[in-house]
């Protein structure tokens, strides 16, 4: 789809090429969930090297609650250390995390190490190239950004349950100008049936609804962009969290996809100035059944205003 190529080099962190401003920010994520327990889990990094500092860590919860402190894991840091003595290609952070390429762009061994409260030993195994960003008014706006769906397997141990893993998720990796006060609400969508099936939808509100900003639709092994579509969601009225959420997607060949999304489980992370909430969602796409997610970013005074006009 894209005619960006990514190399080696991109594995590591991107410091140098993004100048001394002060909101310089790399991030680099990966997902992953165990459909049967309604368990979804996220490794989070978020760089700023010109202040010094790695924020982020590690979540799991499943639906027994979405609050991050009442999940079964949360631990989000703000302003750590950045280890001077590794680069990304190979890590472990004060944060927990570990990540180490195994194969350039494709192949990454995680690790996460809270001693009795959770260790992971995950294993990242592409199933596509990365897919370029390439939507500069999307919510990343002008940072680079690149996608990528593939295997994750392996286990974690959760305090001291041993819970196997092995799924089909999303990892993505950022770097640019990032600052604070820059939110805009938006939904950052993905859904896999199979290896070569599947779908990322990023939306942007508009007053006439959410649009699809950007994306693709995989289709027997091949990413095609989409060229539009829009998303639709039912919120539960208790706590304003999406419910079901109906999904249009159009590709740039004109083929039209419908996916109907049955949120699992949540969890709502506080970051910074805005809000994720975070959605486990079994999906119906086209009849065959995917699992995914679905980020519900909102600026937090925009949440506080949709849920206080709610209760009237």
């Amino acid at each position: 789809m894209s005619e960006r190529k990514f190399t080696a080099r991109d594995d590591g962190f991107h410091f140098a090429e993004m100048g001394d401003d002060w909101w310089a920010t790399e991030t680099a994520w990966f997902s992953f969930h165990h459909p049967e327990r309604r368990l979804g889990g996220w490794f989070y990094t978020m760089a700023r090297p010109n202040i010094g500092t790695i924020a982020g860590g590690a979540w799991i919860w499943d639906d027994g609650a979405h609050l991050p402190w009442e999940a079964l894991y949360s631990a989000n840091y703000s302003a750590l250390p950045i280890p001077t003595d590794q680069d990304f290609t190979d890590i472990t952070l004060p944060t927990g995390v570990s990540v180490k390429a195994l194969e350039p762009c494709m192949s990454y061994a995680l690790g996460y190490d809270d001693g009795e409260r959770l260790q992971a030993d995950l294993r990242f195994d592409g199933v596509m190239p990365p897919e370029a960003l390439t939507a500069a008014g999307s919510t990343f706006g002008s940072a680079h950004h690149f996608d990528q769906f593939g295997r994750v397997s392996g286990e974690i141990v959760l305090h001291g349950e041993r819970i196997g893993i092995d799924c089909l998720a999303m990892r993505d990796r950022t770097w640019g100008r990032r600052p604070e006060n820059r939110p805009r609400q938006a939904a950052y969508i993905t859904g896999m049936a199979d290896p070569s099936t599947g779908f990322l939808a990023v939306t942007n509100v508009r007053p006439e609804g959410d649009h699809v900003a950007y994306g693709f639709l995989r289709t027997a092994g091949r990413n095609i962009g989409l060229a539009g579509g829009e998303r639709k969601v039912e919120r539960d009225p208790d706590t304003g969290i999406t419910r079901r959420i109906e999904l249009r997607l159009e590709d740039q060949q004109g083929r039209e996809v419908m996916a109907i999304g049955e949120p699992v489980s949540s969890i709502v992370i506080n970051r910074h100035t805005f809000i994720d909430i975070n959605s486990l969602v079994r999906w119906d796409l086209d009849g065959e059944t995917a699992w995914g997610e679905e980020q519900d970013m909102w600026p937090m005074h925009r949440f506080s205003a949709m849920r206080r006009a709610g209760r009237g």
